[in-house]
């Protein structure tokens, strides 16, 4: 049933904990019969050589499991700002989101981000503030931060026993008793007590903070609770639901992964407070034939209605096409649609995951996640549908990339294996691509890192055993105009003895963003659909090549105002090529200019190197623009070039005595004086 599924996502910043959280779910959830450790590279999740090695989430990986009678389908994401695309495409398919957060550090950089991610696709989120028994951890502290960072009022579900060192289980508010996770079970044992002496005043107020917020979302409930007259656990659970799902409240526990405390209680909030496919505001179509919105139904008996959100190339070279059922049920073997591309496909094979484990299943119902092998044209945010549903879902966006790298093969008969491991690869990752310069047939590589591409080159060495050279990084700069003009451009050739005509006028315009817009003002009438789409196809790829340096193109407005067409002389490559060429010529009357990326820094600093630490933003043209002070720790927050950052963190390093580090985010282009 459809009730019984919770698609989730596990998402914080860098080393809150998610992998670790993550393992310790399978483990009570009896998915794996022991815990493993990322210290030790033997976790279920992070399954990639460069995964164990580097002790960090490089791909979200899927994973199914069940907590009573409850399917939860768990994606643990990357918490380094680098790998965003894995984020932002696994958020798209979720239905709900556990945000974890460090008792010492707080909410960091890439925890807002990830928020803010989840916010823009509406998902339902329940928090966990992990390491409550390391040094300098504060849970209330944590809990004050979320609440002022995300804009959210936190209600506690469990709160700590004991501080730091002395950290021993948790209270649960609901039960009002003192949870003690046995040490001889790795946890797996929870015996309950009485609640300390010392801290009865404490839960009190918990669990009047807990009902007070419960009765918000019920006027019956609200009606006992100021009568005080006795709530249910199971009227507080439907209350707390409510507002988890309307964003109003964020339930919080308390626990230590490494530790084994305080997992169980936020399993049970999984299934209690997040959405079930169902529950879920309903999905947005577009009809392919006319356009038409439709609202998708998550029903069984409805016509499929699958999104692809990610693909990956396994160790055999099959194709696994990740994909999120909204509607219908998709079968093995079954021949599907592929709307986004036009072609049909059969799905030969399909499967749950356990990371990389494969669980063969007959079916996929609407609400579910699962793979598909077998599709040879799919590609992410790709949109499967029966054959007379012909529906296209939103597709995702991905950031641009903003670095690069040259590679170069140790010989001539590497070239072809390392081309085609970089399609492979490209074909992957939305926010890796790879060019050779037709003059020199160099070979660039960009990504959105220097952990990325660095991840990429290991991959092609270890993977597919390829020898090549890589350069230094080098800023992938974009291209931008500051003023207008216009053109009228003739497309007047004979190609293959056959004439070929077409004109058009267009002007061009800086919109002071980092989108491109293509507008059509025409005023003959007409002109048929395939050659308008064929001069958009011709401008696109002209933005992309670049105007005077072969970047890409932003910020530009195309305003296509006149087509003259000739039924005889005019196709669509005679428009494609008026397209491209007339803004080829109109872009270099715009005074064109580079644009650089400016990244957004974040800096952790004990305090009394804070000075220091801004020193060497500053001397690489970065700008602070604000700073913070959690205990003995001091966040500094600036933007900087790209282009200053290669080898910041050596600097850093040694400018405080090796205990600095940072996070560097893509922010915006700006034109580079």
């Amino acid at each position: 049933m459809n009730d019984n599924i919770r698609n989730i996502g596990i998402i914080a910043h860098i080393d809150a904990g998610k992998t670790t959280t993550t393992e310790r779910i399978l483990y009570y959830t009896g998915m794996v019969h022991r815990i493993g450790e990322v210290d030790d590279g033997t976790t279920t999740t992070d399954w990639m050589e460069e995964e164990k090695e580097r002790g960090i989430t490089i791909q979200s990986a899927a994973i199914t499991t069940f907590w009573n009678k409850t399917q939860i389908n768990i994606i643990d994401t990357p918490g380094h700002v680098d790998f965003t695309a894995e984020v932002e495409r696994s958020l798209r398919v979720l239905d709900g989101a556990v945000g974890i957060f460090c008792a010492v550090s707080g909410v960091e950089a890439q925890s807002e981000t990830v928020f803010r991610q989840a916010e823009r696709y509406r998902i339902p989120r329940i928090a966990y503030i992990n390491k409550c028994d390391r040094m300098g951890a504060d849970f209330y502290r944590t809990l004050k931060e979320i609440e002022t960072k995300m804009n959210t009022k936190c209600v506690p579900l469990t709160i700590p026993v004991g501080h730091e060192s002395s950290f021993s289980g948790v209270i649960d508010l609901l039960k009002m008793k003192y949870l003690v996770f046995s040490k001889n079970d790795d946890g797996m044992t929870i015996n309950e007590e009485e609640i300390p002496a010392d801290l009865k005043d404490d839960a009190n107020l918990w669990r009047e903070h807990l009902l007070d917020s419960a009765s918000e979302f019920s006027d019956e409930v609200m009606e006992k609770y100021l009568n005080g007259d006795e709530i249910t656990k199971d009227e507080i659970l439907k209350c707390l639901k409510i507002g988890t799902n309307e964003f109003k409240i964020l339930p919080t526990y308390a626990g230590s992964s490494l530790k084994n405390i305080g997992v169980q209680p936020l399993i049970d909030g999984i299934v209690a407070f997040l959405p079930s496919p169902t529950e879920r505001r309903l999905e947005e179509g577009i009809k392919v034939k006319t356009g038409e919105k439709i609202e998708i139904q998550c029903n069984d008996k409805k016509e499929v209605i699958a999104l692809i959100f990610k693909v990956q190339i396994d160790k055999q070279g099959n194709m696994l096409s990740y994909v999120r059922v909204y509607s219908g049920t998709l079968k093995k073997s079954e021949m599907v649609f592929n709307s986004t591309q036009g072609v049909r496909e059969r799905a030969l094979k399909l499967i749950r995951m356990r990371s990389i484990q494969e669980e063969e299943v007959s079916s996929l119902q609407a609400g579910d996640i699962g793979v598909i092998i077998g599709l040879k044209n799919a590609h992410t945010g790709d949109t499967l549908c029966s054959e007379g549903a012909k529906v296209v879902l939103e597709k995702m966006e991905f950031p641009t990339p903003v670095i690069s790298v040259a590679i170069e093969p140790e010989s001539i008969s590497e070239l072809e294996k390392l081309k085609s491991a970089l399609t492979l690869l490209s074909h992957e990752d939305p926010t890796f691509i790879w060019k050779e310069d037709s003059e020199t047939g160099d070979l660039l590589i960009s990504g959105m890192g220097e952990l990325h591409l660095d991840i990429i080159t290991t991959r092609l060495k270890r993977e597919w055993k390829i020898k090549a050279e890589v350069g230094k990084p080098q800023v992938t700069y974009r291209e931008t105009i500051t003023k207008s003009s216009s053109t009228t451009y003739t497309f007047d050739k004979t190609i293959a003895g056959k004439e070929a005509y077409i004109a058009l006028t267009l002007s061009l315009e800086p919109n002071n963003t980092n989108e491109n817009q293509i507008l059509f003002n025409i005023k003959e009438r007409g002109v048929p659909e395939n050659i308008i789409t064929s001069i958009k196809n011709g401008v696109n790829g002209a933005l992309k090549s670049g105007i005077k340096m072969g970047y890409e193109c932003i910020g530009i407005t195309c305003n296509i105002t006149s087509v003259i067409y000739d039924e005889l002389k005019s196709t669509p490559e005679s428009a494609e090529a008026a397209g491209a060429l007339g803004f080829d010529e109109c872009a270099l009357k715009c005074d064109p200019v580079l644009s650089e990326p400016i990244m957004k820094v974040t800096i952790t600093t004990p305090s009394e190197f804070v000075g220091d630490c801004i020193s060497t933003i500053t001397q690489r043209q970065g700008l602070v623009s604000d700073m913070e002070s959690k205990g003995d720790v001091s966040i500094v927050n600036a933007s900087a070039p790209l282009k200053s950052l290669f080898g910041y963190s050596t600097v850093l390093r040694s400018s405080s005595q090796g205990r600095a580090t940072f996070t560097a985010e893509f922010d915006s282009f700006r034109r580079v004086e």
